[in-house]
């Protein structure tokens, strides 16, 4: 039998949700794997299928920088929030930002080899900043986002906690376009979708969701004893309730007079009113240190106490 730490206890809890002592016997039960526990709470209706991962950030910014149909989103980290705030730290990741929609590089090994300026790379500038500001930083990520036959547009939420760019396929772009545009890139930032549509979910993860819900069902007493057609139709219902939510084009618009119009069909107005379809053909969504964890020491210590470590 694995030994259960506090600090396995800590960490299944920062990735579900679930109370302490809920997540300590699954560990029991699944003999420490993780990714079992994971599972063994899902079916056991306590926790959900993927817990925001901004519960636990590190510090910085993300910044996004447009021009013309191109459009490029970084996020850069800093250890405190103290340094986020700097003028120097923020002007440096507004440079980032300007470099990241220039380069060539597909990914941050190649980023950081870019040239800064003249016999200094991105990775040079970057280690010149930790010397003057006295604090480990680093360029965590970055995407660039080009449109031909369209628009994108961006949004920062928070001074730069959250940067978004919305790419759409659209034959007309005026203001009214862009501002519906940017009210779907500030719906993307508040509600946290993971798909455009339902067209790029696999049928894997249908089937997963199907089988997570079929365990739930079964553990409840009342809902097991329900013929097989009426839990088939439970699972149907719950798993469209599901893709609404985690789809930007099934959302409920959160600007909605009458509280039901969905994205797609907010959409749908206003290319009527201006003669055109407007296609979201993807999103970028950054959150400032989205799954990563800051050390916290009282906690674990709370979570050894409830152990009885």
């Amino acid at each position: 039998m694995a030994e259960i730490t506090a600090a396995m206890v800590k960490d299944l809890r920062e990735m579900t949700g679930a109370g302490m002592m809920d997540c300590k016997k699954a560990l029991n039960e699944t003999n420490g794997d993780m990714d079992a526990a994971v599972e063994y709470l899902r079916k056991n209706g306590q926790a959900k299928a993927e817990k925001k991962a901004n519960r636990i950030a590190a510090e910085g910014l993300c910044c996004v920088t447009v021009e013309g149909n191109k459009a490029a989103v970084v996020e850069v980290n800093s250890e405190t929030d103290f340094v986020a705030k700097n003028e120097k730290f923020q002007t440096f990741v507004k440079e980032v930002a300007a470099r990241a929609l220039t380069t060539k590089a597909t990914d941050m090994d190649g980023f950081m080899a870019d040239a800064w300026e003249a016999g200094k790379t991105v990775n040079d500038k970057l280690v010149e900043m930790i010397a003057v500001i006295g604090e480990k930083l680093s360029i965590r990520r970055f995407e660039v986002v080009e449109e031909n036959n369209g628009c994108v547009v961006s949004y920062v939420h928070g001074g730069g906690r959250i940067g978004v760019i919305i790419d759409a396929e659209t034959s007309v772009v005026n203001d009214e376009v862009k501002e519906a545009l940017n009210n779907i890139a500030m719906q993307t930032a508040a509600m946290y979708p993971k798909y455009v549509d339902r067209s790029e979910i696999s049928a894997d993860y249908i089937a997963h969701e199907k089988e997570i819900l079929l365990a739930q069902i079964m553990n409840d007493p009342k809902e097991s004893s329900k013929p097989e057609k009426v839990i088939n139709g439970m699972i149907e219902g719950r798993v469209s309730k599901e893709l609404k939510e985690i789809c930007l084009l099934d959302q409920v618009y959160v600007k909605a007079e009458d509280g039901k119009q969905t994205v797609a069909q907010y959409l749908a107005e206003v290319g009527k009113k201006v003669g055109c379809d407007i296609k979201v053909k993807k999103f970028v969504r950054f959150e400032t240190g989205e799954g990563m964890e800051k050390k916290n020491e009282d906690f674990a210590a709370e979570v050894a106490a409830q152990m009885g470590n």
